[in-house]
């Protein structure tokens, strides 16, 4: 294997690693979040979009390369069949096809994972992002009922109070101050039904991008699988040729 295939064979290897890093269960959105936003990875950001497209161009290079590889050798594979050449040539040729072919499926799968990490990514944040709001949200949310809670009881209070006197100077500031406790808690409702609705949206949005990252998730499984049953089929060619 030349410098450059042994570079995307690693490459690949690692962008498996750190996928399955990021989908460990264990490990929240926030904690992704509050690792992204280290001063290291602050710095890495003005250049990541360069070298995310330098990247993506590069393992576009090396597939089309492969497939041309792949296309060369699989003519000349059969034109050699048909030919019957001795079996010395013959089987050099089914090594360089095998050969383009591994690297086909090197490249590919190294240019789909790395837009699979980059989605992961991004949807990692936004989740954190969301996580964050919703904490918010209900704080607010709290915040809110604890107020209305005590204006309502105030109100109780001067009821009672306005029940017990016959002032009728005392009844009047009572109840100028009750209208005023009553638009107060009408002001709070209106706040925490506004806050209830932005909660709710807050969760919905959650959810979607929840869903998104599970499907996402499935889809990594599914590819992943293939990714191994590819991986059998080249050990037993590699083996067969040994024999």
């Amino acid at each position: 294997m030349t410098f450059q295939w042994t570079a995307v064979a690693a490459f690949l290897y690692g962008e498996i690693g750190v996928i399955l890093v990021l989908c460990l269960p264990f490990i929240s959105p926030l904690r992704w979040q509050k690792i992204f936003m280290f001063s290291l990875w602050s710095k890495m950001a003005v250049f990541w979009n360069k070298m995310f497209l330098t990247i993506i161009v590069l393992l576009i290079v090396l597939f089309l390369d492969a497939v041309r590889e792949v296309r060369k050798y699989s003519s000349v594979h059969v034109n050699e069949k048909a030919a019957n050449v001795n079996s010395s040539a013959f089987d050099h040729i089914q090594m360089k096809l095998f050969r383009s072919q591994r690297n086909l499926y090197l490249s590919g799968f190294s240019l789909f994972l790395w837009l699979v990490l980059r989605r992961t990514v991004t949807l990692l944040t936004q989740l954190a992002k969301e996580m964050a709001s919703h904490a918010a949200l209900e704080t607010q949310v709290n915040d809110a009922t604890e107020a209305a809670k005590k204006y309502m009881a105030e109100n109780e209070r001067l009821q009672e109070a306005l029940s017990g006197k016959g002032d009728s100077k005392k009844k009047e500031s009572t109840d100028a101050t009750q209208e005023k406790l009553k638009e107060e808690v009408e002001r709070l409702k209106a706040e925490l039904q506004k806050t209830s609705n932005a909660f709710h949206k807050a969760k919905t949005e959650g959810a979607a991008v929840k869903k998104q990252s599970e499907s996402l998730r499935r889809e990594y499984d599914h590819l992943m699988k293939e990714f191994e049953q590819l991986q059998q089929r080249l050990n037993k060619a590699e083996d067969k040729k040994d024999l």
